[in-house]
């Protein structure tokens, strides 16, 4: 089990045509469009705590989180984007956030103004510690930005105060959240002070969900044992096989888990992460990295319940599961997780926010027509905002860290997960990315700074051939968990050229998912592509049938990224031949061109439709 320092925001310059264009707009639009809106729906007007009884505005019992989360996002960007007037703006901001801290280090709006006789009462369905971890998280990054220390020391308050509250001793109380979130949260606090009592109540929190009597059900009494199961607290962690209830909540919990395992050394946690890492991706996720099937309590659902035209994969879900996978990745070394990874941020990731990045899918769905609908707000065109806003908040602090998802160093080891362009500094060496990736496979690394130290790339999962060669020579150094490695002594001006072949195919599902029968998606290199309206007019998507063996053809498409990689074939496209609802004659076909693009660039160009599963011909 390994403990793996990542690469902080501020030693990533990225470059590539895909994740450096989405953090310039986070920059620009993103992180403000948020600041402005929680201004305008009254969230940080809240934190005066001048709220009184019968006024509107009431403050919501998430409002802190979403605060929380646009702060958090304003430290990381300022990492990657110094920026004065930014970082001027995020230190009111707190000034804001710390002036409603009261005397024993308590900070929640909602439980200060409007519930105060209510505090720690009803763990199981408000939001105290899950808003708490979000503070905590900002507050850290901002000591990560920018050196100071208020708000940090005024977040290590709280967590003292939280430790008094929540343990094992007598009159502590033994709960924890309903929504996770600070389980990793103070992990990341104690990582940046050093006080092991809140890497220890992080397990505690960690260790005491499941267990019976059950806090929810005997002790508060704010759920039924039914409800357990969606607050992952239906038996002990260490237990659980199976992903279940709102996923949101379930994969924070799990990167609580890997955090506190790898910090112990805990291999039976850590095995209990993996465990269900694995029934996540193997059984219950979308082929586009979503994951949580269904808008019923935005919960998991069952192995293979994978419906298109109904999924929810809700955006944070998605960012849950790439910060989960990221955590397993640098515990193990283990590409498998990287493939996922990529998985997430080149589709559902993005997917759900717009290339002008102020408007935003709370849902991702894979297959969108004129009836898709939910609570009377069409899921075919991405909102400005949500009465719940976790998922464009969320974008605010995704956004500035797509670099460090991509690399992992220590003093000894460059390893390459991602290999997107960019330039990573570290004080032994410093090198250069370049290339056009995703859009194409080729890459070349150049070293600025040499030394002593082993570089890893990982062949993805989806590669079936590739090429690398160091200062031109070819090379056929041995892959070990899924990664080509060479150590050396690095000089200046040395240069690693690879090549990953990427080839437009099918991708069929597993039998099992229902909704797939019969179908298979297109895929290239880590994207997944779909079929939208905008490029396919009068075309209705659910009839197109693709050969089995598709005469791909890529080229460019209108209104999108200039770099963006179209995906063009022939196919056949089914009708009646009359309006009879049912006929006892087959239907007929006539041909037609179609044009696919990938999945999370959709709906930028106008409301459409959208098709990821495709029907094909029998081989």
């Amino acid at each position: 089990m390994k403990k793996n320092d990542g690469v902080p925001q501020k030693k990533i310059k990225l470059l590539d045509p895909v994740f450096a264009p989405r953090q310039e707009t986070g920059y620009r639009v993103t992180i403000p469009g948020c600041i402005r809106r929680c201004e305008e729906t009254g969230r940080l007007k809240a934190f005066k705590l001048q709220w009184k009884k019968g006024e509107p505005e009431q403050p919501h019992v998430f409002w802190d989180s979403d605060v929380a989360k646009v702060l958090e996002g304003m430290a990381e960007m300022l990492m990657v984007h110094p920026d004065p007037a930014m970082e001027k703006e995020l230190d009111e901001l707190v000034d804001l956030i710390v002036g409603a801290q009261q005397e024993d280090g308590y900070l929640n709006v909602h439980f200060t103004v409007v519930e105060p006789e209510k505090r720690w009462s009803n763990l199981g369905n408000q939001h105290e510690l899950y808003c708490a971890g979000h503070l905590i998280e900002a507050a850290v990054a901002h000591f990560e930005a920018t050196g100071s220390r208020k708000f940090l020391d005024a977040m290590c308050r709280y967590a003292d105060y939280i430790a008094s509250v929540f343990g094992p001793a007598p009159g502590q109380k033994r709960g924890y959240p309903g929504h996770e979130e600070i389980e990793l949260a103070l992990v990341r606090l104690y990582r940046a002070v050093g006080e092991k009592r809140y890497l220890e109540l992080a397990k505690f929190f960690i260790d005491e969900r499941g267990a019976e009597p059950s806090y929810f059900v005997d002790v508060e009494k704010s759920l039924n044992r039914a409800q357990l199961p969606n607050r992952q607290a239906h038996k002990p962690v260490r237990l659980q096989e199976k992903a279940v209830g709102h996923a949101v909540r379930a994969v924070y919990l799990y990167c609580g888990m890997v955090d506190v395992a790898v910090e112990t050394q805990d291999s039976g946690l850590l095995n209990a992460a993996v465990r269900l890492f694995d029934n996540v991706t193997q059984r219950q996720m979308y082929i586009t990295g979503g994951i949580g099937a269904t808008s019923h309590n935005e919960e998991f659902t069952h192995d293979f319940g994978l419906p298109n035209d109904t999924a929810y994969a809700e955006s944070c879900a998605a960012i849950g599961l790439a910060l989960f996978a990221k955590r397993l990745l640098d515990a193990t070394g283990e590409s498998k997780y990287a493939d996922v990874l990529e998985r997430v941020l080149y589709n559902n990731g993005l997917s759900g926010i717009s290339l002008s990045g102020d408007e935003f899918f709370y849902a991702n769905l894979l297959e969108v027509n004129d009836t898709t609908y939910e609570h009377g707000v069409t899921r075919k065109k991405r909102q400005k905002w949500f009465d719940c806003s976790c998922c464009p908040t969320n974008y605010c602090r995704f956004l500035p860290q797509l670099g460090t998802f991509c690399y992992s160093v220590s003093p000894e080891l460059l390893r390459i997960d991602i290999p997107a362009a960019a330039v990573v500094s570290t004080e032994n060496y410093e090198v250069r990315i370049d290339g056009k990736y995703p859009h194409d496979g080729s890459l070349a690394l150049t070293v600025l700074r040499g030394g002593t130290f082993a570089i890893a790339l990982r062949i993805p999962a989806w590669c079936g051939e590739y090429s690398i060669e160091v200062n031109g020579n070819a090379v056929n150094g041995g892959i070990e968990s899924g990664y080509w490695k060479m150590a050396r002594k690095w000089q200046s001006g040395d240069r690693i050229t690879a090549v990953l072949a990427m080839k437009p195919e099918l991708v069929y599902p597993h039998p099992s998912i229902a909704a797939d029968a019969g179908k298979a998606a297109i895929r290239r290199g880590p994207v997944v592509y779909c079929l939208e309206s905008v490029d396919n007019p009068g075309v209705p998507l659910q009839s197109v049938i693709l050969p089995s063996v598709p005469d791909f053809r890529l080229g460019k498409v209108d209104g999108l990224p200039e770099e963006t990689v179209a995906i063009r074939c022939d196919a056949k496209l089914e009708f009646s031949g009359d309006d009879a609802l049912y006929r006892n004659t087959p239907p007929q076909y006539r041909n037609v061109e179609v044009c696919a693009i990938p999945y999370a660039l959709w709906q930028n160009r106008g409301e459409s439709s959208m098709q990821v599963f495709l029907r094909v011909s029998e081989r």
